[in-house]
């Protein structure tokens, strides 16, 4: 059997393709490359990554892992993580949930708010005063509370339970169910792949969530892992500033510990991904379509 030969158009999309994914890809390598470098090596080299310079060396990795700060940050991000993310998902599917039923009455009228705020907010300073006023201020609760409904997702969400069809529910009504009956075992358990998306969503975006805590919190116990990792970042660089011949002598230079924890703050994303990844796909294809 012949084997189909390419189309010009076949051969320039996978040149774009190929392209597309050297430059999504090259970013992350040299972080990893330059995280196992020589640091002094390391600091002194311009231009393009493409091998491990010197001898690997995991010295970058010891001192990140043994940051007390940075120990603390992933245990109140993995609070943000769990907690924050429970939140906004139960949130998000109530109000998903009643949008979706067309014996909602003001449902279009609530549609209406949820879409205007999706454009239009009230500013930096209104928040603020909401968040101080309600008491959440400086506490653990800034990152999650605040941000618990994302009017897009829920939209998406919305949009995946109005395609399960209705006489589930309704054999469901007809048995004695009640509508937390029927969400919770009906429309729940019909709905992993949107919920896995929205769990991506959700979680991705408490593990990189730094604004609300740098912007509602002054103690630093509550810090997320993000917001030290800006500030080892920004430390890092004023000292290789203000002082580049002692960061060239010291054996863990500013340069190898912002690779390292780069890397160490990404990590635990990028294992969890794969395993969604095929929810991910069915979820968003129909939120998308249907509608």
């Amino acid at each position: 059997m012949k084997k189909k030969k390419m189309t010009p158009f076949q051969v320039v999309n996978t040149a774009i393709m190929l392209i597309l994914i050297f430059i999504t890809l090259y970013p992350m390598y040299y972080v990893l490359v330059a995280s196992f470098s020589d640091p002094l090596l390391l600091t002194s080299h311009t231009g393009p990554l493409v091998w491990i310079l010197g001898e690997p060396t995991l010295a970058g990795y010891e001192k990140t892992l043994t940051n007390r700060s940075l120990f603390n940050g992933f245990k109140v991000t993995l609070f943000y993580l769990i907690v924050g993310t429970l939140l906004q998902l139960m949130l998000t599917s109530f109000a998903a949930y009643v949008l979706s039923r067309k014996t909602f009455l003001i449902r279009k009228g609530l549609m209406k708010m949820f879409i205007f705020t999706m454009f239009f907010s009230g500013g930096l300073i209104p928040m603020f005063f909401a968040i101080r006023n309600t008491g959440i201020y400086n506490t653990i609760w800034v990152s999650s509370i605040p941000y618990a409904v994302s009017a897009y997702n829920m939209i998406i969400m919305r949009t995946f339970f109005e395609s399960i069809p209705e006489s589930l529910e309704e054999a469901a009504i007809i048995d004695g169910a009640n509508d937390f009956t029927v969400f919770s075992r009906i429309i729940m358990p019909l709905s992993k792949p949107v919920v896995a998306v929205m769990m991506l969503y959700y979680g991705v975006g408490q593990w990189n969530s730094w604004f609300p805590a740098s912007m509602f919190t002054r103690d630093r116990k509550i810090y997320p892992l993000q917001l030290i990792l800006r500030e080892i970042l920004i430390d890092n660089q004023m000292q290789s500033a203000d002082s580049l011949a002692a960061a060239v002598e010291d054996t863990f230079s500013s340069e190898l510990v912002k690779y390292c924890t780069i890397i160490v703050s990404t990590l635990p994303i990028l294992i969890i991904y794969p395993f969604l990844q095929k929810y991910f796909e069915k979820g968003v294809m129909i939120g998308a379509v249907k509608g």
